[in-house]
């Protein structure tokens, strides 16, 4: 497995993805200290500000950014866009002047530049500025809903759309399968999986290919 430097451990993805790594040495980039951490990880803790300048000096083969929030935590579309897009994109360009050559990504199903929702338009306008960068090769990971235990209070919205998630699910089929929920570990499961692959471009993975990825 290559060296990997993670942004976005605190959350749920992040913290399944570390777990799945298991006793590969992560180097962790967090705003505060993960809790629980394995002595073998390396952690950084510092402002988000130079993230960019850290990513660059670790120079790592393969950079992991499953930062994201929503417009409710963030308190505002300008706060959200300040981490699902400002952020991420300060991560990703440290890495490619520091020579990294992967990088992969969660976004979200339904990105889209056109999109009239501010959130899904807000991930499409992330993807296409880090295709724009230039990876040698790039892992985009759009996953619909997202099961499992989340840090902090569970928004009511999200605890009603996962208890509906059985029922809503079975009706999703054909191109509509790829709003299905899945799981945060399967999520992360596909991730690790990716981050040992070395094929060239640009690829995108929605629900069925996650879940590929991910067994």
């Amino acid at each position: 497995m290559p060296d990997v430097l993670i942004v976005g451990a605190t959350g749920m993805i992040g913290r399944a993805v570390i777990e799945h790594f298991g006793s590969t040495s992560l180097t962790i980039l967090a705003r505060r200290a993960v809790d629980g951490l394995a002595s073998h990880h390396k952690q950084i803790v510092a402002p988000s500000e130079g993230w960019g300048d850290i990513v660059a000096a670790e120079q790592p083969a393969v950079l992991i950014s499953c930062l994201g929030t929503t417009i409710r935590q963030a308190g505002s579309q300008a706060a959200f866009r300040a981490v699902d897009h400002d952020l991420v994109l300060a991560a990703a360009r440290g890495a490619r002047s520091g020579g990294t050559p992967h990088l992969i990504a969660v976004s979200s199903v339904g990105a889209a530049t056109k999109s009239s929702n501010f959130y899904l338009r807000t991930k499409g306008e992330t993807e296409d500025d880090l295709i724009a960068l230039g990876f040698a090769r790039l892992d985009l990971i759009r996953p619909g809903l997202l099961r499992g235990d989340r840090p902090g209070p569970q928004r009511l919205g999200e605890g009603l759309a996962t208890i509906a998630a059985p029922l809503t699910d079975a009706l999703l089929h054909g191109s509509f399968r790829r709003y299905r929920s899945i799981s945060g570990d399967s999520v992360a499961a596909a991730i690790v999986a990716l981050a040992g692959q070395r094929g060239p471009g640009v690829h995108i993975h929605e629900n069925d290919a996650i879940r590929a990825l991910a067994d």
